[in-house]
């Protein structure tokens, strides 16, 4: 049988076809393993459970000991935000030492973050389902719940800085489908660079976002799991690299499929953040050099496979 070649359009982050085949075909077993004794990788259903632990043990020990305890929070995730919130509630955890991070939000074509009363937004999510949620006796000091905004991006990392001392607690995140970590992209804003360790003292920017990263949103609730692309804000303001970087402790989970089903772009996009080259075009990929624990659902680690007879 006559091989039929292509090269992948323009904006695939990562065009080689070889590295891409060898990637699909990992079984589980060979997911798990790395080069870097640094970096564990985990292959765990229900793995969320884990990452709402830590936070919450992070957060009553921060209010047993009488300490700091910073963490950072992707949105929108209400079915995460609210049994923490809950949890806070029920044991009566008073957060007067957390300072809450969240990393990224909208922005419009002109570079102007989205306000918090945007409902699509990150920031609204973050205010309603969680931070709303948490007895108001409880919550922390308003100043120390940080969010990214027109008027602080450009020197957001620097806050992020300060008020941590010098670095993020527990540092969580996962993956978009082009590999990025918050809305740290693989566009211009911070590919152009000469090396890793150039690429990982970039802080926090106005980005424009990839492509692939509109039309994965345009799958997501807020914006009607529709496919409506136009929908979607053009930019957006994030966390640099710097800040995955300066973080004390990192939990990276993936774990996410169309609505529960088996379809999921995050199954190649887990492979070249864990076992491809450590490239700005996949920002993922820095976490094969830090200190990390990688969450994997057994869904995600499946091999990539053609299936010939299923349709969309």
């Amino acid at each position: 049988m006559s091989k039929f070649n292509f090269k992948p359009a323009d904006f695939c982050p990562v065009k080689d076809r070889e590295l891409l085949e060898r990637l699909a075909k990992m079984t589980p077993e060979e997911i798990e393993q790395h080069k870097n004794p640094d970096v564990r990788i985990k292959i765990l259903a229900n793995y969320g459970q884990v990452v709402l632990t830590e936070k919450f043990l992070g957060i009553k020990e921060s209010y047993e000991q009488n300490k700091k305890f910073s963490t950072i929070f992707g949105n929108p995730n209400p079915n995460s935000h609210m049994p923490l919130a809950e949890l806070i509630n029920l044991y009566r955890i008073d957060c007067k030492n957390c300072v809450f991070v969240t990393m990224d939000e909208w922005a419009d074509e002109d570079g102007n973050v989205a306000p918090v009363t945007y409902k699509a937004g990150f920031t609204y999510s973050f205010m309603k389902y969680f931070i709303n949620k948490i007895d108001p006796k409880l919550r922390p000091l308003p100043e120390n719940i940080v969010y990214p905004t027109t008027e602080n991006i450009n020197s957001f990392s620097d806050i992020i800085d300060e008020k941590t001392d010098g670095g993020i607690d527990l540092f969580t995140s996962g993956p978009g489908w082009a590999g990025h970590i918050a809305f740290i992209e693989p566009t211009l804003e911070y590919t152009q660079v000469q090396s890793v360790e150039e690429y990982l003292q970039q802080p926090a920017k106005i980005v424009t976002l990839h492509p692939l990263t509109i039309a994965q949103n345009s799958l997501h609730g807020v914006f009607g799991c529709s496919g409506n692309v136009a929908n979607v804000p053009p930019k957006a303001a994030t966390i640099g690299p710097r800040d995955v970087l300066h973080a004390k402790k990192r939990i990276e989970s993936h774990g996410i499929s169309i609505m529960g089903t088996f379809s999921s772009w995050q199954r190649m996009t887990s492979r070249l953040i864990t076992h491809g080259p450590v490239t700005p075009m996949v920002p993922g990929s820095i976490y094969q050099v830090l200190p990390c624990i990688i969450y994997i659902d057994p869904n995600i680690a499946k091999p990539v496979e053609c299936l010939e007879t299923t349709g969309y």
